[in-house]
């Protein structure tokens, strides 16, 4: 039986140069490609010696365990990557994997918040505070831009043009975009740099959201802080960061946005996944039309 000696280390560093993947899907992966590991290791095998029966095999195991669908397919996406490379570089003769199938994925509809929602949980932080003034310059950005959480955490004070009204986002695989923001956000954003960022920032930090401690702040640390404020107005619905970023594109699609100028604003590679949005924005239309037109 073939040894791994680094052969899981050597696919995700080979995946990082030629990708670019970020550490959370490196991470993401190195699990994926574990697991598989230690359920072969059980039936005396390896990565490297398994069989096209054995991997199906353990996606049948992991459907049986009540694994989700998602969470499968970023798996398989791993495992095919991981025999296409090991295939390709000579260590084996036949790739395993290639007729394994993705597991067919419903279209789920993101949670959105109203409009009303998102002014009370914007509002919401103590903006006389330090850390409630930034956590509402935080809130007012991530709603007028629409950006991932991991996106928002590390921004730096250059990544904010006043003038130009923009924000740079180094997004998934390393890519900049440049996303317009609203001049309310840009309000709260330049009154949180010259009273509350000076009170939280370390010598040395350019973290434009600096924590408590003065470094740049963890999603965890903001993940947890929109819990709270949504429990402190009284949203019922699970509230994440990256909620608000689905109802930053639903309210724009809502007021007659591009999709195309969402999709850019979002960083999707692809317009299909922005697609989702249309059904949101549709099914809001049928409720207005239903509700307003005399025959509806």
């Amino acid at each position: 039986m073939v040894r791994m000696n680094g052969t899981i280390d050597r696919y995700l560093d080979e995946a990082w140069l030629q990708k670019g993947l970020s550490v959370h899907t490196l991470s993401a992966y190195r699990r994926d490609l574990t697991a598989l590991e230690a359920w072969l290791a059980v039936r005396d095998s390896s990565l490297l010696d398994a069989s096209a029966q054995q991997l199906s095999d353990y996606l049948a195991y992991r459907y049986r365990e009540g694994y989700q669908n998602r969470s499968t397919a970023r798996a398989l996406s791993c495992i095919k990557g991981f025999y296409r490379r090991a295939t390709a570089a000579g260590s084996l003769g036949t790739d395993p994997a290639v007729h394994l199938e993705h597991p067919r994925l419903g279209r789920s509809l993101p949670g959105s918040l109203s409009e009303t929602d998102v002014r009370a949980l914007i509002t919401a932080p103590d903006a006389d505070t330090y850390l409630g003034l930034r956590d509402r310059a935080m809130l007012e950005l991530l709603y007028a831009t629409g950006l991932r959480v991991s996106e928002l955490v590390n921004l730096t004070l250059t990544s904010i043009n006043v003038r130009q009204g923009v924000v740079r986002v180094m997004g998934k695989g390393g890519k900049e975009r440049l996303v317009p923001v609203g001049q309310e956000a840009l309000r709260w954003i330049a009154r949180f740099v010259h009273e509350g960022r000076p009170a939280l920032v370390r010598t040395g930090s350019s973290a434009l959201f600096p924590s408590n401690r003065g470094r740049a702040m963890t999603r965890q640390t903001f993940w947890h802080a929109i819990k709270r404020y949504a429990r402190q107005v009284d949203i019922v619905q699970n509230v994440t960061p990256h909620t608000l970023r689905h109802a930053f594109a639903t309210h724009l699609l809502n007021n007659g946005a591009d999709l195309r100028a969402v999709q850019m604003m979002l960083g999707h590679a692809d317009l299909s996944t922005t697609q989702i949005y249309t059904h949101i924005a549709q099914a809001r239309l049928k409720a207005l039309h239903a509700s307003h037109h005399p025959r509806g």
